[in-house]
């Protein structure tokens, strides 16, 4: 790849960038950590080995500067039940032996479906539907690694408060993706 078909290629994947990111931070931190990614990775090209898409390895460096930015905020909150939700919402899901009572959709190809453009616009869609909180936790553990200590140190929750926030988002994420993306519909109800 030439150094302009590069440099073409990592700037045509900012709108994605910013999509992923907004998912993350708040729409301003979304702009100037897209950035900062595109910045770093036309700094340093030949980070970029080959080895993945092009696509992967920026997602890569913009969850780096998400966790860097997560970080330096240190943003602390206080968690309500409101936030939090009702601890009944998902009976319905489960039979009284605690399994699924409906098997979750077949979900196909994660690396498959990561590679198109519309999931992002769904996935921002359903992570937008989660409470701050939520969506925060979540983001923290599933997407950038932090170990549920560190989570409940910066964001100032007990860990079962962390625990039971994971699940919930997990499950409203599971429920709004099923709707909305692995049935083959991509209407947002």
């Amino acid at each position: 790849m030439t150094d302009k078909s590069f440099e073409q290629s990592v700037i045509a994947e900012r709108s994605m960038l910013v999509k992923f990111a907004r998912l993350h931070v708040q729409e301003d931190a979304a702009e100037d950590v897209a950035q900062e990614t595109l910045l770093a990775a036309l700094q340093n090209p030949a980070g970029f080995s080959g080895k993945s898409s092009l696509r992967t390895w920026l997602v890569g460096i913009l969850k780096h500067k998400i966790v860097d930015l997560i970080r330096k905020e240190k943003k602390y909150v206080q968690v309500t039940q409101e936030e939090t939700g009702d601890p009944t919402d998902f009976d319905v899901l489960f039979d009284e032996t605690g399994h699924w009572a409906e098997a979750p959709a077949d979900w196909g190809n994660p690396a498959e479906t990561l590679q198109q453009s519309q999931f992002f616009d769904i996935m921002d869609f359903c992570v937008n539907k989660l409470t701050p909180v939520m969506a925060r936790v979540f983001s923290m553990r599933e997407l950038f690694e932090f170990e549920i200590a560190e989570i409940c140190k910066e964001l100032k929750i007990t860990t079962s408060n962390c625990s039971v926030l994971l699940y919930r988002a997990r499950m409203q994420l599971r429920l709004c993706l099923d709707q909305n993306w692995f049935d083959g519909r991509t209407s947002r109800a």
